[in-house]
């Protein structure tokens, strides 16, 4: 292979690439404004009593294997958690003032979906219920989704080196959202923490809360309008970043400031095989030469001792 030749194929390579984003629908997606008929959920923290219902009705609902700790097992709320492949939702323990307070973490079902808008492999979709959903048959496993991600939610599969794929919550889709069921997780709350609904009719009853028991709340729905709004939301007594929330993030989609540098990537991926490839036959080539001029070199040299002897 000609290093001309193998220059060429990498330019080659890279301008298709380059001048494939544009027209790749992916990348129209970061000004996604969701689905005005979009589902979600209404979180009221000062229900919780930490029983982890919800963790034990997703294992069952998502068939995820039984966990480590049991769930009636208060250990757990000696260290934070996140969700992992094994578990797609977590409950965790908060100390405050007036007592412990429970957060459930899971997806958070953006409107407009970091996860979706880096996948440049369409790996990510948003349903018209507002759940954001995974195909793993098409995800190559560069886990752009899980660095886009503002609530550190995605979790990656290690258990199968030929298999990796990305685990999450996906609001029970294809079993219950889609038929119009709520998620398990919100069936099962004992407590009614959790409310099933859409999104705009939730948004409404957060506020109402606040506006009928100022004293119960703060004055904020979580969800509302960060980084272009969530299908999840959270009313909280105490302030949100005293339970675990990332209070710096803000209403624009996170994805709008790094959506032009996450355009590189398929470029990136396309060139560097190329690169590799290039540099590995021209080292075996030059390798090739470099043994040949070697064995000349032999050759010619016990042939002159030969013929000194003679």
């Amino acid at each position: 292979m000609k290093r001309r030749d193998f220059l060429k194929g990498c330019m080659l390579c890279g301008a298709a690439s380059s001048l494939g984003l544009p027209a790749k629908k992916a990348w129209g997606s970061g000004s996604f404004e969701g689905y005005s008929e979009g589902m979600g959920v209404l979180v009221d923290l000062t229900r919780c009593i930490g029983c982890r219902s919800c963790e034990a009705a997703c294992n069952k609902e998502q068939k995820l294997p039984e966990p480590e700790v049991p769930f009636d097992d208060t250990s757990v709320f000696e260290e934070k958690r996140r969700p992992t492949e094994k578990a797609y939702t977590v409950v965790n323990r908060y100390e405050n003032k007036g007592g412990p307070v429970y957060r459930k973490i899971q997806c958070n079902h953006c409107n407009e979906p970091a996860c979706l808008t880096s996948c440049f492999v369409n790996a990510y979709t948003k349903t018209k219920e507002g759940a954001v959903i995974y195909n793993p048959k098409v995800c190559v496993g560069c886990r752009n989704c899980m660095i886009a991600c503002p609530f550190n939610v995605p979790g990656y599969s290690y258990s199968s080196a030929t298999n990796p794929v990305v685990k999450k919550c996906i609001f029970c889709y294809d079993t219950r959202v889609k038929y119009g069921k709520p998620p398990a997780c919100v069936e099962v709350c004992p407590q009614e923490v959790l409310t099933f609904g859409h999104r705009k009719d939730l948004i409404k009853m957060g506020h109402e809360r606040i506006r009928e028991t100022p004293d119960k709340y703060v004055d904020h729905i979580y969800g509302e309008k960060e980084v272009g709004g969530t299908g999840w939301l959270y009313l909280s007594g105490v302030p949100f970043d005293k339970v675990g929330f990332d209070t710096t993030l803000a209403n624009e989609p996170i994805i709008s400031n790094v959506k032009d540098f996450l355009g590189t990537v398929p470029m990136v991926l396309a060139i560097w095989p190329a690169l590799f490839t290039g540099f590995h036959l021209l080292s075996t080539r030059n390798k090739g030469h470099d043994e040949g001029h070697g064995h000349d070199q032999s050759k010619s040299t016990r042939e002159d001792s030969d013929n000194e002897k003679i």
